[in-house]
C-alpha cells in the first residue's frame, strides 16, 4: 500500500515536470515553439491529456490521503474496542481459572471476543501497525481458548494464566500505536466508560 501511495506521488510529479519542462521548452526555444505551433492538434492533445493527468494523479493523491487518515481513525478506534472487550475477556477467563468466576459467563465473554475479532479482522489486516494488533489479538484468543480448557483441569491454570497475562500484554502493546490517534476522551468512550464530567 505504502509502494503504491509513492508509485502515485511519483506519476504525479514526473507529469507535473514534463509539462513544466514544455513550458520552459515553448518560451525559451523559438524552434521547439515553432514546430508546436505548425501542430495545433497534436499541441492541443497533449497539453490536454497532460492537464487532465496532473489533475487526475493530483487530486487522487490527496484524496487518497485523506482516505487513508479518516481510516486510520477508524481503526484506531476499532482497536481500542478490541482491546476492551479483551481485558473483560481476559478477566472473566482468570476468574475462571482460580475457581473465583463462571466459567460459563468466561465462554460468553471469549466468545464475544472471538466475534469481534472476525468482524475486525477485514479492518486490521491492511497496514502495518493494524496487522500486528490483528496477529496479537489472535494469539490472545488462542490463549483464552486454552485457558478455558485448563479452567477444567486444576494441576494447569498457573501456567495458563501466566501466558494469558503475557499474550493481553502482547495485546496492548501491540494497541499502543494505534491508541496514540485517539484523543483521550475517544479512547475511554471506545472502551465504554463514561466520559461525562
Amino acid at each position: 500500500m505504502l509502494r503504491t501511495r509513492w508509485g502515485g506521488w511519483a506519476a504525479a510529479i514526473t507529469i507535473t515536470l514534463a509539462t513544466v519542462a514544455l513550458v520552459i521548452g515553448d518560451i525559451y526555444d523559438a524552434a521547439f515553439r515553432h514546430w508546436w505551433s505548425g501542430h495545433a492538434l497534436t499541441t492541443d492533445t497533449v497539453s490536454g491529456v497532460l492537464v487532465v493527468l496532473i489533475t487526475v494523479l493530483v487530486v487522487d493523491q490527496v484524496v487518497r490521503r485523506r482516505q487513508l487518515k479518516d481510516r486510520a481513525r477508524a481503526v484506531s478506534a476499532q482497536a481500542a474496542i478490541m482491546l476492551s472487550q479483551a481485558g473483560r475477556s481476559c478477566r472473566a477467563v482468570s476468574e475462571a481459572l482460580d475457581g473465583s468466576g463462571d466459567r460459563g459467563a468466561a465462554g460468553d465473554e471469549f466468545r464475544t471476543y472471538m466475534m469481534m475479532l472476525l468482524v475486525s479482522a477485514p479492518v486490521l489486516i491492511d497496514a502495518r501497525a493494524p496487522r500486528a494488533f490483528l496477529e496479537q489479538a489472535q494469539r490472545l484468543g488462542g490463549e483464552m481458548a486454552i485457558a478455558l480448557t485448563a479452567a477444567r483441569k486444576p494441576d494447569k491454570p498457573a501456567a495458563s494464566r501466566h501466558r494469558l497475562d503475557e499474550a493481553i500484554a502482547q495485546l496492548r502493546k501491540a494497541a499502543a500505536p494505534l491508541l496514540a490517534q485517539l484523543n483521550p476522551a475517544e479512547r475511554a468512550a471506545a472502551a465504554g466508560e463514561d466520559v461525562r464530567g
